[in-house]
């Protein structure tokens, strides 16, 4: 039998064209349950405050960082959604005094326009926002070299071809309501993918590319970053890819409540959890990452009680 058609968006692939008992299984789990939902490989984490959640996802830099040597340099891939641990970072790091003169760093993420990464000057630079509310922060004499830092931004083989000179200890990520981290939006159904997703071996053959969002996901960002303003969104980014991210040691995706929803933290919490990959899901797809960490914040899990407002 052929998929449903998305209720969101008919010409793509998303969440809402899975099997209907397995939403319904999702929407089911309780906090209870997603905690037993742990397994070799991939870690359920609570926090039930957001200063001991956003602490503990700054403290992943430091750890990070603390691996590299002149021979051994190491970083961390990180996300803009969410930022508040950046300034925490830069805090943690001029109060320890914390050189980071062999570390690296990647920007997940950056938006396009006309083809192009945009550059900082635009209000949404994702690396002008990692710059200013982390990096340019930090001790001049603390600080790692500009070329330590890679963002997807110009020459994307050469971005991808830094995680094969640098060990990359730790990619953190948010989780947005198409159920991506980074850009990994799911494809349009179009062409050979009409009838069917791409498999999850063919996806996670993606590199650093440019990438056509999905509509969730530029009505998210609408909401999240410019008022709701959709016409102010891009509808193109540059995103790391799956293989880059299966070289980063460990997968740390980080659930505050802002980015997805109670339904959508679940789902993908389950389909990890038994190991049910499909690209019409990407998150789904860490089931095959070797460690895999979700970190929530307690409080934001709620239910998915119909409930009127």
């Amino acid at each position: 039998m052929s998929r449903p058609l998305s209720k969101v968006a008919p010409a793509w692939w998303d969440y809402t064209t899975l099997e209907p008992a397995l939403l319904h299984d999702a929407a089911r789990l309780t906090e209870k349950d997603l905690r037993q939902l742990s397994r070799p490989g991939f870690q359920v984490v609570m926090y039930d405050t957001l200063e001991e959640f956003y602490v503990a996802e700054a403290l992943e830099y430091l750890t990070a960082w603390r691996q590299a040597t002149p021979d051994n340099p190491a970083g961390i891939c990180g996300p803009i959604g969410p930022t508040e641990q950046l300034p925490l970072v830069a805090q943690m790091v001029n109060a320890l005094g914390l050189k980071l003169h062999h570390a690296h760093f990647w920007g997940m993420d950056e938006w396009v326009e006309d083809g192009q990464p945009v550059p900082l000057t635009h209000p949404l630079s994702f690396a002008k926002a990692d710059l200013d509310l982390c990096f340019r922060r930090i001790a001049r004499p603390l600080a790692m070299p500009a070329a330590h830092l890679h963002f997807p931004t110009g020459d994307f083989a050469a971005y991808s071809r830094s995680f094969n000179a640098v060990r990359c200890v730790v990619m953190q990520g948010g989780q947005g309501e198409v159920k991506h981290w980074a850009f990994n939006d799911p494809l349009p159904r179009t062409g050979r993918f009409k009838s069917a997703p791409p498999s999850p071996a063919e996806y996670r053959k993606l590199r650093t590319r440019i990438v056509d969002l999905h509509p969730m996901t530029v009505i998210q960002n609408a909401r999240t970053s410019g008022g709701g303003n959709v016409s102010l969104v891009p509808t193109q980014a540059a995103s790391v890819g799956p293989v880059e991210t299966w070289q980063a040691e460990k997968v740390s995706i980080w659930h505050a409540g802002m980015h997805d929803n109670p339904f959508g933290m679940r789902l993908t919490t389950l389909m990890i959890a038994k190991k049910l990959a499909d690209s019409a899901v990407p998150m789904s797809l860490l089931a095959d990452h070797p460690n895999v960490q979700f970190n929530f914040y307690r409080p934001a899990i709620g239910t998915c009680a119909a409930e009127m407002h």
